[in-house]
């Protein structure tokens, strides 16, 4: 039983490492994870601008409700 475990392990292993190796040195996927990687970083921001200016219209809309 160990012995499968220990097999299926090393298989899973190589298996691994050749498809890591396979997509590290391609240059399509290379650039998909570019864009992938740039796209992500303009969504975080844009939340991020978001985040911010939602925040600055419900400070304001507290002053206001605190006004009247």
């Amino acid at each position: 039983m160990a012995g499968g475990n220990f097999m299926g392990r090393v298989i899973s292993y190589l298996v691994n490492e050749i498809v890591v190796e396979g997509l590290a040195n391609n240059p399509t996927f290379q650039r998909l994870a570019v864009r992938t990687s740039k796209t992500i970083e303009e969504v975080s921001s844009k939340a991020a601008r978001m985040r911010e200016e939602i925040a600055e219209q419900l400070k304001d809309a507290s002053k206001n409700v605190d006004r009247q």
